[in-house]
């Protein structure tokens, strides 16, 4: 397990982190969420020891990762892509690693193998697309064939059939007890591959829980509806003791069901273009239960326009 207790990190007056307390266990993928510059790369940091905090603890399988001299063995990570020698190959890169953690040359080959760079790990990594770099970071990580692994942003640069081998082998290596944590921004990615989450806003906690829970929390079902009547069937649905609010044609209604709105549009032969029920999403949930934590909000969102 990863154990964060009471974790703080300042920099000078301004704190990154603040009292963090979080557990992430294994067999499950546990997403790590939060706006920019709620201090998710500075808590990752910590957890690697690369980072000392101010105040608190964080420990990996109950001692700090910085004790364990190798480290490859016990946590593998992706932390930036980018932060590799590129005069080198990718196979020396590996063989460099695996070296220094007294890991068998052999799985060198084998990772390499697993994230499909065999056919290029002789090219100096400088020449790799970010795509690739991620790739290799990838295979970094899994070189110790460690049972906890940390990925900051891993789908970045990523094309489809990357994000859907690195959604599956999340899921693989969850299934196989080991501890996987995972930082991203890609709300619809964690909605396909975490099973617990936790999320920070301004350094501090603001959930941990799983998935549906804190998806459920955060926002209401609700019916939108499109039509180029939309002031008329405004009125009848209030008249009806709905609630609805209004982006021009496109409504979004709570206290009657999509049929119940179907049959008041049909009976007062109001057209509708479009009709459909929205359940919770992750999305709409971290939108609302971060809206105050956001550090850089862009002129639309601040001025409260539809999101």
């Amino acid at each position: 397990m990863i154990e964060v207790k009471e974790l703080t990190k300042r920099y000078g007056s301004t704190a990154a982190v603040q009292n963090l307390t979080f557990t992430v266990r294994p067999g499950r993928v546990t997403g790590f969420l939060g706006p920019n510059g709620a201090g998710k790369s500075t808590t990752l940091r910590m957890v690697l020891g690369l980072h000392a905090p101010t105040g608190g603890t964080v420990t990996v399988d109950g001692r700090p990762f910085a004790d364990r001299p190798r480290g490859l063995r016990h946590v593998g990570s992706l932390l930036d892509a980018h932060d590799v020698h590129g005069g080198r190959s990718a196979r020396a890169q590996l063989a460099a690693l695996a070296r220094s953690n007294r890991i068998p040359r052999t799985r060198v080959d084998e990772v390499l193998a697993e994230v499909g760079l065999a056919e290029v790990a002789h090219r100096r990594i400088g020449g790799y697309s970010l795509g690739m770099k991620q790739r290799l970071g990838i295979a970094s990580a899994l070189l110790g064939d460690p049972p906890v692994l940390l990925f900051d942003e891993p789908l970045n640069g990523l094309d489809p059939e990357g994000v859907k081998w690195v959604r599956e082998l999340l899921r693989r290596l969850a299934d196989e007890g080991r501890t996987v944590f995972v930082s991203s921004h890609l709300m619809s990615e964690m909605e396909h591959t975490a099973d617990e989450l936790i999320v920070i806003g301004r350094g501090e906690l603001i959930a941990a829980e799983s998935l549906d829970t804190f998806s459920a929390r955060g926002t209401r079902r609700h019916v939108t509806v499109r039509t180029p009547e939309a002031g008329r069937l405004i009125d009848l649905l209030t008249a009806a003791e709905a609630t609805v609010t209004s982006y021009g044609e496109r409504l979004e209604v709570t206290g009657l069901d999509a049929p119940e709105i179907a049959r008041v549009a049909l009976d007062h032969r109001i057209l509708l273009h479009h009709l459909s029920t929205e359940n919770a999403s992750l999305e709409r949930a971290f939108m609302e239960l971060t809206a105050d934590s956001a550090q850089y909000v862009s002129a639309d969102l601040a001025a409260g326009a539809p999101r």
